[in-house]
């Protein structure tokens, strides 16, 4: 009798069931699963769109002593100001009839070598003095926060130019400006995710084994911050060429016989109305450097965020009629 009711209670579940108490076959797990399966994708499309277009422009710069190009300052009155495609000049020539192309690859050597030093020492920089803010706190903390407070608080361009006019525009001073002027931005991150890794218990496992505050930071500590913190650093590489071409620009650059893209198009602006490739040519190869490198940065900051599923792990199959 027992059994029959248990089976008649089962029957009448099942049926129940069927009818319209079934939970979705679209679970929360699938939904995760449908966006983290978006965030990747998007992640490595902007990967291969900023890798394609740093490539693009970092890959000439560098091959450009190799190249059968005319000489970055060689002259020919007779050639000024020809238009792109001319015969022998892939993108024209310029007022004193040099190589266009030839000044923009050799100028973009004098450009991204004063930006990747730049962004390497503010890296180095930033980390070290955030690592210590956030971990020690105290004085040191107190110490560097109103270090970066008071640098924030300057502006930065006309900070960047009264250094340049006090030490002079040479290659060295603008690499040495450019990075003490970036440094806040990585010792900020890097101060908020020391706060965060000082309090997990593998810290305090190392205390308790004997290892001193130094000790832990270095062999320990930084090693977990120095990822996240390697992104900012990627972008400010960006920054960084904006910010030598700006000094460029206006003069403070380095001087010549180097030729760097702020120069390039300084010394074409005259021309802009009748030679229009003399400013915007060089212009977009750095809008497309400064858009690739923002690219990969944001690629490996979303791929980063996203875990991908365990091997193996399928979703759930819907059946029909379900």
């Amino acid at each position: 009798m027992t059994t029959a009711l248990r089976t008649a209670a089962s029957s009448g579940d099942s049926s129940g069931a069927s009818s319209g108490g079934r939970p979705s076959a679209v679970t929360a797990r699938d939904l995760a699963r449908a966006t983290a399966i978006r965030q990747r994708r998007g992640a490595r499309l902007k990967l291969w769109a900023g890798t394609v277009c740093t490539a693009l422009v970092v890959l000439p710069v560098a091959l450009a002593t190799v190249l059968p190009l005319p000489g970055a300052d060689a002259q020919d009155l007779s050639k000024r100001r020809l238009p792109p495609l001319s015969d022998g000049h892939l993108l024209g020539t310029d007022q004193l009839g040099r190589d266009l192309l030839s000044r923009v690859l050799h100028g973009g050597q004098v450009s991204l070598t004063v930006g990747i030093l730049a962004v390497l020492v503010s890296g180095v920089i930033g980390i070290a003095a955030g690592a210590a803010a956030g971990f020690f706190g105290g004085w040191v903390d107190t110490v560097v926060s109103r270090l970066l407070e008071a640098q924030l608080a300057l502006p930065l361009l006309m900070m960047l130019l009264l250094v340049v006019a006090l030490f002079g525009p040479s290659v060295t001073v603008i690499t040495c400006v450019i990075a003490v002027a970036q440094w806040p931005e990585v010792a900020r991150l890097t101060r908020s995710l020391v706060l965060v890794e000082r309090e997990k218990p593998y810290v305090a496992a190392a205390r308790v084994l004997g290892l001193r505050g130094w000790s832990v930071l270095g062999r320990h500590v930084i090693p977990n911050v120095v990822r996240p913190a390697s992104l900012v650093v990627l972008l400010l590489l960006a920054q960084a060429v904006l910010l030598e071409s700006a000094l460029s620009f206006l003069g403070a650059g380095p001087q010549r016989p180097f030729a760097t893209w702020g120069r390039i198009i300084s010394d074409g602006q005259d021309y802009i109305t009748t030679s229009w490739w003399l400013v915007t040519l060089p212009g977009l190869v750095i809008a497309l450097l400064v858009v690739g490198v923002n690219l990969i940065g944001d690629g490996l900051r979303d791929r980063t965020r996203t875990t991908k599923p365990p091997r193996g792990a399928r979703a759930p199959r819907v059946r029909k009629g379900a």
